[in-house]
């Protein structure tokens, strides 16, 4: 390592690099923001010590609008950079948590300072690191530091929990079929429409393949939407799992979900429950299929011999749907492909046919 050059007096310069940090970028287009008042109260520090022949370095090492749980800040990265060239002898911050809020991040930092000789200063703890009882206070205060910030985390994690146990939408990606007003979501009526088209297709297919063929054929693709940073994203073909997820949505019956729990949502839902349960039962039925065929039993037997085969009296194809009560009792209907798909007013006189009854009577005829 290169040795420090000599000051006047015969004392070894010390090279200090000032490190500041915000987390949020509010008021950094003050012409004195939060980072020019760290950096003014380390140069004070640093002047105050030129007796012992520190030195504050021109280059800046700031970073506005960075949280201090992650390393990956450009501030940080050209410091340690400099810190690794040799450029550097000591760094000083206004407060511990400036440079880092991670117990585990800053072992890390400081190994890579030790590594280079470098000290590290605290101008409003009044400490350093070249001292035993300089590290043990440092990482007490970042231990401090660090449980600050957890119980932060939680009392957000705890916000957003009481906030979806009433229904509110607490953001996330936008599901297709709804947009966003404030903090709500409201019914995006062209793409509900092709919500309800893909449960319905679901439905007729069975199969999730099939139906992403289906989809790709007809040019149907994801939500596209624009990111508060002004990117556009989605508008891409549905992968199997995307459309899993969709087929499985509890946003679509009005709920909101929080981990394994479901809340009455403040937004109306877009597919009938007795579709949306009959398509759960399909994934499941399917799920259980697979499972049989890489085990080698055998297949579960078709359960709605009449699929395809049946219509309403205004010639919609009537597709055999699931419903389940409780844990145990499961019933079977066939429904008009135009009540699934929400259009009520196209539906036959009879638009939903208990499955057992309907099959029972073409029997005895």
């Amino acid at each position: 390592m290169k040795r420090p050059a000599k000051a006047a007096g015969g004392l070894a310069r010390l090279r200090c690099a000032i490190y500041t940090r915000k987390s949020s970028e509010e008021g950094l287009e003050q012409n004195f923001n939060s980072l020019h008042a760290q950096r003014e109260a380390c140069e004070a520090y640093v002047l105050s010590q030129v007796g012992e022949g520190w030195s504050a370095l021109a280059a800046q090492y700031d970073d506005g609008g960075f949280s201090g749980g992650s390393m990956e800040r450009p501030g940080l990265k050209h410091l340690l950079a400099d810190v690794d060239a040799g450029k550097i002898d000591i760094v000083v911050v206004y407060k511990v948590d400036r440079l880092t809020r991670s117990l585990a991040d800053f072992a890390k930092i400081v190994e890579r300072f030790d590594a280079r000789g470098v000290s590290f200063v605290s101008v409003t703890q009044a400490f350093n690191t070249t001292t035993s009882m300089g590290r043990l206070t440092l990482n007490v205060l970042l231990s401090f530091a660090q449980f600050e910030r957890e119980v932060t985390g939680e009392r957000i994690r705890d916000k957003i929990a009481q906030s979806k146990a009433k229904g509110m939408w607490m953001g996330g990606n936008i599901p297709l079929g709804y947009d966003t007003e404030g903090r709500a979501l409201v019914v995006n009526s062209v793409e509900a429409e092709l919500v309800r088209h893909i449960f319905a297709r679901y439905l007729a297919l069975g199969s999730v393949h099939i139906l992403r063929d289906e989809l790709d054929a007809a040019g149907i693709v994801s939500k596209r939407r624009v990111t508060l940073a002004g990117k556009a994203i989605g508008g891409a073909h549905f992968s199997r799992g995307a459309l899993f997820h969709l087929l499985s949505n509890r946003h679509y019956l009005g709920e909101i979900v929080h981990k394994d729990q479901s809340y009455p949502g403040t937004h109306p839902g877009i597919v009938e429950l007795i579709v949306f349960e009959a398509v759960q039962l399909k994934l499941a039925e399917k799920a259980g299929d697979v499972r049989r065929a890489r085990t080698g039993l055998e297949p579960r037997p078709p359960s709605a011999p009449l699929a395809g085969l049946v219509f309403d009296d205004r010639g919609n194809a009537m597709s055999s749907v699931q419903a389940r009560k409780g844990k145990a009792r499961f019933y079977r209907y066939y429904v008009s492909t135009a009540l699934q798909q929400g259009r009520r007013d196209e539906a036959g006189s009879l638009p939903r046919f208990p499955g057992p009854a309907l099959e029972d009577l073409l029997l005895d005829r």
